[in-house]
């Protein structure tokens, strides 16, 4: 059963949704043991870092999420992605999940650069090497954003595809053993979102 971690953040029901549209069987759950019991994690949110971490170690969830990402195939999505970093820059500052190394600044840009924080609508991905969660989607498929702070992996290998805002190019989605995680939002991306979560599905934990 592939359980969608539930701690308290938003965006849980649009996901399940999306699963559910696809006809794959899925639980949200903030039990430890539902964690430990299910076949793959998905892990999603929208929010901010300090109230999400403040959520994850009241409901003992933090262990139970390091201990899933690396025992089985994990997605992440948007703010789930953020936190499996070291740190974040929201809230002045936030230690998070350390799953994977590396930090979650917030989108600076000088006042002549046009850019909108937070960065929200439809942009391209690019993928730097082939993943099985890509397949059947083609190299700079658009999907959708809105976030104010992007990952930072502090391993090139860890990056998995980038995209541009304001001439920037951010990592968009990080791959790490049987662990991915997207910054868009593929349950809000239409037919390439649902294919991605389709491919999850499937997936065996390798790339």
């Amino acid at each position: 059963m592939l359980c969608i971690v539930d701690y308290g953040a938003g965006n849980l029901c649009s996901v399940e949704l999306a699963f559910r549209r696809l006809g794959i069987p899925c639980q949200v759950s903030a039990d430890p043991a539902d964690l430990a019991r299910a076949s793959r994690i998905v892990f999603p949110g929208v929010g901010a870092a300090g109230s999400a971490m403040r959520e994850l170690l009241s409901r003992n969830l933090a262990d139970a999420i390091r201990q899933a990402a690396a025992e089985k195939p994990f997605l992440g999505i948007c703010l789930g992605t953020q936190i499996i970093l070291d740190s974040s820059e929201e809230d002045g500052g936030v230690n998070c999940l350390g799953i994977v190394p590396g930090a979650c600044p917030r989108f600076r840009f000088p006042a002549e650069v046009r850019a909108t924080v937070p960065h929200m609508g439809w942009n391209a991905v690019t993928r730097r090497r082939d993943h099985a969660i890509f397949t059947d989607i083609p190299q700079d498929a658009n999907f959708y954003f809105v976030h104010s702070y992007f990952p930072q992996p502090k391993l090139a290998s860890d990056v998995l595809a980038d995209t541009e805002h304001g001439g920037l190019s951010f990592c968009s989605a990080i791959s790490r053993g049987q662990l991915v995680a997207t910054q868009f939002h593929p349950e809000k991306s239409g037919r390439f979102g649902l294919q991605l979560l389709a491919n999850f599905a499937q997936w065996d934990g390798r790339s």
